[in-house]
């Protein structure tokens, strides 16, 4: 007879995997390390002493363990290209990858981020989690988390040539008190 965390851990590696590569794939900017990073995020979660009664509890805290690996695999990275640098005695250039699939420009997008900005943007507004559940997830303060999220979404609106909303070209008529209308934006 199968215990109750294997049952859970069944339905949400069964069900959810989709869901959560997805997730892994924006937090991480890499449509390559999702797979690997919801892979450990199972792993860690279940082999874990945390308790969950419900798959959407356990999907939950495997999100949590998502954006922290992806996290502290940016880190990692940045370090080794740091040490190969200075071995080398050049600075790492960039790649692109070229993806076509459908919101590879967002992920992209996203890879250039720093990895706080990425995960502060990605479980505030596509996570939709609030400013305090954010920062106990990343163990940052909420000022952290905010400034990162701003800082996020004005780079990625830039990246990815967002248009402002329809709000922000409102025309206002402006009344002098010689009596002539004058058209301001606000």
């Amino acid at each position: 007879m199968a215990r109750p965390w294997e049952v859970l851990l069944e339905e949400v590696a069964r069900q959810r995997w989709r869901r959560l590569v997805t997730h892994a794939t924006f937090v991480s900017g890499s449509y390559a390390d999702a797979p690997d990073l919801v892979q450990e995020a199972l792993i860690s979660t279940f082999s874990g002493r945390a308790r969950f009664t419900t798959a959407d509890q356990a999907e939950a805290y495997v999100r949590r363990a998502i954006a922290s690996r992806a996290v502290d695999a940016s880190r990692r990275r940045a370090r080794d290209r740091r040490l190969v640098a200075d071995v080398a005695g050049r600075t790492p250039t960039a790649t692109h990858d070229v993806d076509r699939l459908p919101g590879a420009d967002v992920v992209r997008a996203l890879a250039t981020l720093s990895p706080r900005e990425r995960a502060c943007v990605v479980l505030r507004q596509m996570e939709d989690m609030s400013v305090a559940e954010t920062a106990t997830v990343l163990g940052l303060s909420e000022g952290a988390v905010k400034r990162y999220t701003a800082d996020a979404v004005r780079r990625l609106g830039d990246l990815l040539d967002a248009v402002p909303s329809a709000a922000e070209h409102e025309t206002t008529t402006v009344t002098t008190t010689v009596g002539k209308e004058v058209l301001r934006d606000r």
